[in-house]
This record gives C-alpha cells, structure tokens and sequence, in this order.
C-alpha cells in the first residue's frame, strides 16, 4: 500500500551520482536506515534501483524520482511519463517530477502527464520555481507542491539559501501541503520553513554528501584559520 507523509518534520535525500563514494542501491539504503534511525519521517530517492532498495530497506514513506538529462531540454526530473511511471513501478509512495510548464522530452504538457498519473491513483510531488508554477500545479490537483527547483531555473529567485518567502506564498495562497526543498544546511533554515508553514523539509547534501559536508567545513575553517 503506497503511503501519504502527513506528519511535520524532516525528510531526507538519499542521493548520490554515478562516480561518488556512495553510488549505488546498497549504499543508499543504508544511508536511509540511518536517516530513519535518526527521526526522518521520509526518504526522497532518485532511480528506480535506488527507490526498491530503500522501499526495502525502511518502513516510512519514499519519495521517488527520476533524474535524465535529454538534450535540448531543460527539465530533468522525472522529464517523461514513462519515467514517471516506471518510479511508482520501483516503489515510490510518491513519485516526485518537474512541475514546471517548460516542454517535455516526449511531447506531453504538464497537465497531460498528472492527468494521467492522477487517473491510476499515484500521488504526485510538483517540484516548482515559483509562486505561478505552483499555483497551476495546485489547480492541476497535485498532492504536494515542492520548492526543489527554486533558483535552478533560468527565471527563478537565484539565491545560495533556501526559498523561505516562496514557501510562505505557496502556503497563504494555496491549500496543499507545501514542501519546503532546497538548499537547506542549518537547523535554523529548517525551523524558519516550518513556522513558514511549509508541511515538511527535504534536506540532501547537507545531512547524506559527507563529501559536501567535509568541504564546507574545510572552506570555513581556511576562512577563519590561518593553517600555514
């Protein structure tokens, strides 16, 4: 039975790239065990072998995705129908896609592909940029829209910190549970989403990327020590 999250909290990201320590179903189902050890309320997963692992792995919801790059096209997150329904096929309780209105490597509008995942009763994530995309994601009648893709695209608030005033927008002019996703690396950022409202928060490389984590440490240590 696919699940719902419907409790506030924390999310985590259980992502790692072809090349990475990490890689692999194996590694991130541990990596999600661990999540859950520590009070995450749900996993996001990208990759079919990714997603059975950690559905295997754990007993909280999981969001799933898919991430291709297709020539010629912007979106990259679950680009396709097809990619859509081969992540609710490995598992997903929740399967995770661009919600921009940007064009589709196979041709289909955004309304044609949630009308179609919507009719085989899958619960659908909008990853959204801005406060209009999110409405039309809202009117489209997805199940939770997501501010993951806020200033990743080319006309969204560019910013190095999470999109709070987005995620307060999207909470006072809609009903759906906005998830705040992006960007987060402090508890403080966190907290400042949920008092925005935001229904829970997706935090990724700051918590699963130790090769991130160590670097930023690094970085800030170089700025305040001199090592020589």
């Amino acid at each position: 039975m696919r699940r719902m999250i419907t409790d506030r909290g924390l999310v985590v990201s259980c992502q790692a790239y072809e090349g990475e320590p990490l890689f692999g179903p194996l590694h991130m189902a541990e990596m999600a065990k661990a999540a859950v050890l520590g009070g995450a309320i749900g996993i996001r997963a990208n990759g079919t072998a990714d997603i059975s692992a950690i559905k295997a792995a754990v007993n909280v919801p999981v969001i799933g995705l898919l991430k291709r790059q297709v020539e010629d096209y912007p979106v990259y997150i679950t680009p396709t129908l097809e990619d859509a329904l081969a992540v609710h096929e490995a598992g997903a309780d929740i399967v995770a896609m661009d919600g921009t209105r940007r064009p589709r490597p196979d041709g289909r509008t955004l309304k044609e592909v949630v009308e179609e995942l919507m009719g085989q009763g899958i619960h659908v994530m909008a990853d959204v940029s801005t406060l209009e995309e999110g409405l039309y994601a809202a009117d489209l009648g997805v199940h939770y829209i997501s501010t993951t893709l806020s200033g990743y695209t080319s006309y969204s608030l560019d910013t190095h910190k999470p999109d709070i005033g987005l995620v307060a927008r999207l909470v006072q002019e809609t009903r759906l549970p906005v998830i705040a996703e992006g960007r987060f690396t402090s508890a403080d950022e966190m907290i400042q989403a949920l008092n925005a409202g935001a229904r829970f928060v997706v935090v990724g490389s700051a918590i699963t990327r130790p090769q991130d984590i160590t670097e930023r440490y690094r970085k800030s240590i170089e700025a305040a020590v001199d090592l020589n």
